[in-house]
């Protein structure tokens, strides 16, 4: 490179960074342009269906229409005009999806789409349609959300969190987890702690992902010095959305109760000594190997500190276990309300 380019690298960076920005504002516009399309054919063949004739030989002729007036217009098969026609329908009855048509719907791929429409229910879709759209998330992304079963582990965690964590000034609603799933850990059924903390920083990108919108990681073994002493938090996030620190404790055991009192000693020495005045209270996830809820429940009855306890599986849970789980809150919710 020679030295007149070098002394130019800042400005010809400014330029390459408009043309990048132009470039996603462009596939921004023509990914909307075709959701919206899309949805309009499948308004128009849907009543087409349920006011006339038309029937899977019509719409079998009017693809072979599109392709034999345009031979360069892709992607208007029969098979795909019906999936236009399931779009339409899978979404017309949620009027909180339509008001948000063009905030959500219309940033999202089409294969986004096509995977989210196979879901079973009207929340579940919502969720992943909204998760996609704030997130950016790829097809592989979603997929991988989809399968850890990433909409029940949440819900639980909303259902079930402690009171403390729903006091707090910034919503927590979506952010935690139940159980965290680490099947892409290549690790021994009997691991340490210091094996999971490496393993989890050896797949950043994975564990960030499973963690959920909006956890920036800070540093690994976090120091806190309190009197003459130093303290290490395994792993110390920060959460953009709410505002505050977040800390990880692992645990490669059952929950113990006598766990709690050194994550809020943490909690209170990052309020003290690290978090800044505009920032909001500390949160603490102390993850450990399994749990039971009630023991959980009864230790953080009596807690001050805004905590979550979850467990880690290193491999899928079967999702009928956590639809399961989910219905028994929700038929003990409204038995108590």
């Amino acid at each position: 490179m020679s030295p007149e380019i070098n002394k130019n690298t800042e400005d010809f960076d400014k330029v390459l960074s408009a043309i990048q920005k132009a470039r996603q504002q462009v596939y921004k516009k023509v990914n909307s342009t075709l959701i919206e399309l899309y949805w309009n054919i499948g308004v128009f063949i849907s009543e087409q269906v349920s006011v006339s004739s038309w029937g899977k030989s019509i719409v079998e002729d009017l693809a072979h229409f599109i392709s034999q007036k345009d031979p360069e217009l892709k992607g208007f098969s029969a098979n795909n005009l019906w999936r236009m026609k399931k779009f339409y329908e899978t979404y017309k009855n949620l009027p909180q999806c339509v008001k948000k048509l063009p905030d959500t719907w219309l940033s999202v791929s089409w294969s986004h789409h096509r995977r989210i429409m196979s879901l079973k229910t009207e929340e579940e879709r919502l969720f992943y349609l909204q998760l996609c759209s704030k997130q950016n998330y790829s097809v592989r992304e979603l997929e991988q959300l989809i399968k850890t079963s990433t909409f029940e582990r949440t819900m639980i965690a909303n259902e079930s969190i402690s009171g403390q964590v729903k006091s707090l000034p910034q919503n927590t609603e979506n952010v935690f987890r139940d159980s965290y799933v680490f099947d892409f850990l290549n690790l021994p059924i009997i691991h340490k702690e210091k094996d999971l903390q490496k393993a989890l920083i050896n797949s950043l990108k994975d564990f960030i992902l499973e963690l959920g919108t909006g956890f920036s990681f800070i540093g690994e073994e976090y120091r806190l010095q309190v009197g003459n002493e130093d303290f290490y938090i395994d792993l110390l996030f920060f959460h953009r959305e709410l505002q505050c620190l977040v800390a990880f404790e692992l645990k490669t055991d059952k929950f113990k109760p006598q766990y709690m009192g050194q994550l809020e000693f943490y909690l209170e020495a990052l309020d003290r000594d690290v978090k800044l005045p505009k920032e909001n209270p500390s949160i603490g996830v102390l993850l450990c190997r399994e749990k039971d809820t009630e023991v959980v429940e009864y230790a953080l009855s009596r807690s001050l500190s805004p905590a979550v306890v979850a467990d880690y599986e290193m491999k899928l849970i079967p999702k009928e276990t956590l639809q399961k789980k989910l219905n028994e809150l929700y038929q003990l919710i409204n038995r108590n309300s």
